[in-house]
């Protein structure tokens, strides 16, 4: 029984019980092929000592605390799957400890510079689009590039019946997000463009016209790449420096500008379709930097 030959099961079983995305089993896969090699073929066999080395070299080669947190948590679960399966009597990883979490308070874009974003793509009913979503309803995204007609909200006689998409988050989990009149309006400018562009290339021959934005290449719609690339080049127009516009900086913006507007914890969390209420909470040290901002230019003990 080789290393590779469980990894191989223990994805397949990630992938038929627990819904996993291509994104996670490829990342889990390079995890714990790393582990391996690391320990000369001989993970099956690892003791909690072997493990804690290939830990330490992680930590002492300056890999990130959440890169190193992530190839824990394939471990853990690997492990698991081998003693749920009798290829193990005892679990290694249990006693391991993870590195200590620390999370960077997100560059947020100011509602002016998400203004101007929207101004630079005024003229293109697609960026205008993927830009309402991403900034209208924080969309992971591959939340975004994967949406097809079928979760669009419906249309009767020309007016939308429902003002929500059906969105597929993470662990195959739906969820409902509403959408303003901004975010409805591109959607409908941008359906008509679309069949317009259909009509006119060889797209329905790949069955991409299921998705909202389709595309020749293999997956059908639009890649994750091509859309940073997309917004990089919006960046530019805008004049804001491309590594602060990503897609991931407008759904930080999305979180921040609700919670700056009134919104409470529980509702962002939902709408960003959080498991756990800590992911969220890190959108709280954005507005407490700025009351200590406002503290230190406002009160007058401060000057």
């Amino acid at each position: 029984m080789s290393d590779y030959s469980r990894i191989e099961a223990f994805l397949e079983m990630m992938s038929a019980e627990r819904g996993a995305s291509l994104h996670t089993l490829d990342a889990y896969g390079r995890d714990l092929l790393d582990a391996s090699e690391y320990l000369d073929g001989k993970l099956l066999n690892a003791s909690a000592a072997d493990l804690s080395d290939w830990l330490k070299s992680l930590a002492s080669s300056g890999l990130a605390s959440s890169t190193q947190a992530r190839k824990l948590s394939a471990l853990r679960r690997f492990f698991r799957f081998l003693f749920e399966d009798n290829d193990r009597t005892d679990n290694p990883t249990s006693r391991l400890e993870g590195p200590k979490s620390h999370r960077d308070v997100p560059d947020v874009l100011s509602r002016a510079e998400v203004a101007r974003l929207l101004e630079a793509c005024a003229e293109d009913a697609r960026l205008t689009c993927l830009l309402e979503l991403l900034y209208g309803a924080g969309l992971r995204v591959t939340e975004l590039v994967s949406l097809t007609l079928g979760t669009l909200p419906r249309q009767r006689a020309g007016r939308w019946e429902t003002h929500e998409i059906i969105v597929r988050g993470k662990g195959g989990k739906e969820r409902l997000c509403p959408l303003g009149a901004p975010a409805l309006l591109a959607i409908r400018n941008w359906l008509y463009q679309r069949n317009i562009e259909l009509g006119k290339s060889a797209a329905k021959q790949s069955g991409s016209e299921a998705f909202l934005f389709p595309s020749r290449g293999a997956s059908g719609h639009l890649t994750r790449r091509r859309l940073g690339q997309l917004l990089g080049e919006l960046a530019h127009t805008a004049r804001i420096d491309p590594s602060r516009v990503h897609p991931h900086a407008l759904r930080h913006a999305y979180a921040t500008h609700l919670l700056q507007g009134g919104a409470d914890l529980r509702s962002v969390q939902t709408l960003l379709g959080h498991a756990d209420i800590s992911t969220t909470q890190i959108y709280t040290h954005v507005l407490t930097d700025e009351l200590a901002r406002l503290l230190e230019t406002s009160h007058p003990l401060a000057k």
